[in-house]
């Protein structure tokens, strides 16, 4: 085995994750109205990565495997693809999340109560 057939293997494997990538934010898509995607920039930690937010505030996050795949997204899900850089996120995906804390609270401090 050669030093390079590591990364060949490697690169193989990364093509495969963003294909499972790309057929998750799919069937996202579908599953939610009112999708919007959001770019977000490539960081020294991390790539590349969009973050699909619904009409109801609720998003989840993926590769897109760098700026050629953020840009085939809009014409492959069908949906408005904006830089999170220059319009932010939206104000629903913040209250999604206050949503979700307050529930964990309410969930957590009921089972208390319970014992």
């Amino acid at each position: 085995m050669g030093l390079f057939s590591r990364f060949r293997r490697a690169e193989s494997s990364r093509g495969a994750d963003r294909a499972a990538d790309l057929r998750y934010m799919r069937e996202w898509t579908a599953a939610h109205t009112g999708v919007e995607a959001y770019v977000e920039p490539k960081t020294t930690v991390t790539e590349l990565t969009v973050v699909l937010v619904a009409s109801d505030g609720e998003w989840t996050r993926r590769r897109v495997g760098g700026e050629k795949g953020a840009r085939r997204l809009s014409g492959e899900l069908k949906i408005p693809v904006y830089d999170v850089q220059k319009v932010g996120y939206p104000q629903r995906m913040r209250d999604y999340d206050a949503r979700r804390r307050i529930e964990r609270q309410r969930a957590l401090r009921d089972e208390l109560a319970e014992d």
